[in-house]
């Protein structure tokens, strides 16, 4: 017989707690109960973003864009025009260009990425589109880490991009009654030399 084993602390139970435990259905199974803290410890802790982010796809050159954290979405979603597919030394790319700044038309940003997919991915309307699907590194804040994105046009919509949740699954949390948690954009991102 197995436990219902839950944590109800909230904070997570430390594995010397252990000799401790008791589940209330004498099934003594120390191995099972170890197993389930370890499956549900986080093995860092989340940081936490707010429901919008300032971010940054160095790999893209884009030095700040601000992004709509949606945990509603899968997959995230990156503003992109003008894009032409191409092979370059039997690598699958792609090139695109990108207004990273919102009610800005006139900063661009020319982008080329290796291309990991071309998926048919359904918006929050229900409209099917084929996307190309391309990985770059994410920074927010001190962070970086590998994300894949999706490229469509974004020009009417509020953000240039949408960060889904596959993009933070298990190493962030998201608060939505804040904004920017990770820090402010940055002065002078996209200023001319």
């Amino acid at each position: 017989m197995f436990c219902n084993f839950s944590n109800t602390s909230g904070k997570g139970l430390l594995l010397k707690q252990h000799d401790r435990l008791d589940c209330g259905l004498g099934c003594n199974n120390q191995t099972y109960h170890q197993k389930e803290v370890r499956r549900r410890m986080p093995s860092k802790p989340l940081f936490t973003l707010g429901w919008r982010e300032w971010v940054r796809l160095p790999d893209l050159g884009i030095a700040a864009i601000k992004a709509k954290v949606d945990t509603g979405a899968r997959t995230s979603a990156l503003h992109a025009f003008e894009v032409t597919p191409f092979t370059e030394k039997g690598v699958q790319r792609v090139r695109f260009k990108i207004h990273p700044l919102q009610k800005d038309t006139k900063t661009e940003v020319v982008c080329i990425a290796d291309v990991v997919d071309e998926r048919t991915v359904t918006d929050s309307g229900g409209h099917k589109e084929k996307r190309w699907v391309i990985r770059t590194q994410l920074a927010i804040g001190q962070r970086k880490w590998p994300i894949e994105i999706t490229l469509t046009t974004r020009e009417d919509m509020l953000f240039r991009m949408l960060l889904g949740r596959t993009a933070f699954k298990g190493l962030a949390q998201v608060d939505p009654a804040r904004s920017y948690v990770a820090g402010k954009k940055p002065r002078n991102a996209y200023k001319e030399n």
